[in-house]
């Protein structure tokens, strides 16, 4: 008996034997492909928080640049020249759609003796679109801007601009707090990060002494301030160049006679461009 029932045990033992290699295979093809699935979005989340840091930095670098009048190294941070549909708008004034009018911003911008800017940014709101291809950012923008401007300059600028009855060196004195938001689309090219359509939503400004309600009162929020592209050598005004078109998202600034709207769209989660708005 003990002789048949070792033989026995050895038939049912290659029975078994028989049969489970396919099962045990079925159960390791499954693991493994969970298992690559699970690396595989593991290594998108890790390449979307990538993205999402270096396009945080992009940005924070172009306004550490801007500050220190350093805008000529802000102009290979922007797509290359040829990308279809770059744009940069700063006011209700319209769009520059060129390469050239884009950078005329930043070319040849003076730093001026007493000049200070100084413009921090808060509160970002960035998406990477699904394929990793664009991305979008939302900024909160608040800081300084001040200057001293030679009096016949001066005389061809709103009394709001400067602090009345103040002179420095002979010259007018201005000093402002400047508020706004900052709408980016930004695309991936060779690897890298650049800034694709670039919108400046102004909130409101607030000349030393004057605070913004009565600012908002006199601006109005036409004439010089939206044409003025920066206060250049001793003080004289230097304006923006002809727009190439329209405003594609209109601004709204504070005003004493209206309410505050979502005017700068916040960015959503979004799979490829086509699905979402521009900047």
């Amino acid at each position: 008996m003990n002789r048949i029932s070792t033989l026995i045990a050895v038939a049912s033992v290659s029975v078994l034997a028989f049969h489970m290699p396919p099962v045990v295979a079925q159960n390791e093809r499954e693991s493994t492909h969970t298992l690559d699935k699970r690396i595989a979005a593991l290594e998108a989340q890790a390449q979307a928080n990538e993205d999402r840091a270096e396009v945080a930095n992009l940005f924070s670098r172009y306004m550490y640049l801007h500050n220190a009048f350093e805008d000529e190294q802000i102009i290979p941070m922007w797509a290359k020249e040829g990308t279809p549909g770059m744009s940069a708008e700063y006011s209700n004034l319209g769009r520059f759609t060129t390469y050239d009018s884009i950078m005329e911003y930043h070319r040849n911008r003076p730093n001026p003796t007493g000049k200070l800017i100084f413009h921090y940014l808060s509160n970002p709101v960035i998406e990477v679109a699904g394929d990793g291809e664009t991305a979008k950012g939302m900024w909160i923008m608040t800081g300084l801007e001040s200057g001293l401007t030679k009096p016949e300059h001066a005389s061809n600028m709103p009394d709001w601009m400067h602090v009345p009855e103040v002179l420095v060196d002979g010259k007018r004195v201005w000093m402002h707090k400047v508020y706004a938001k900052y709408g980016i689309d930004f695309i991936k090219q060779d690897g890298e990060w650049k800034i694709w359509h670039f919108r400046c939503f102004e909130v409101t400004r607030e000349p030393y002494g004057m605070g913004w309600i009565p600012w908002a009162a006199q601006a109005n929020h036409a004439g010089f301030n939206s044409e003025l592209m920066y206060v250049g050598d001793d003080g004289k005004p230097v304006f923006m160049p002809p727009t190439d078109g329209p405003a594609l998202i209109e601004a709204n600034p504070y005003r004493i006679d209206g309410g505050q709207t979502l005017d700068a769209p916040i960015p959503e989660p979004y799979e490829t461009f086509s699905e979402t708005f521009s900047y």
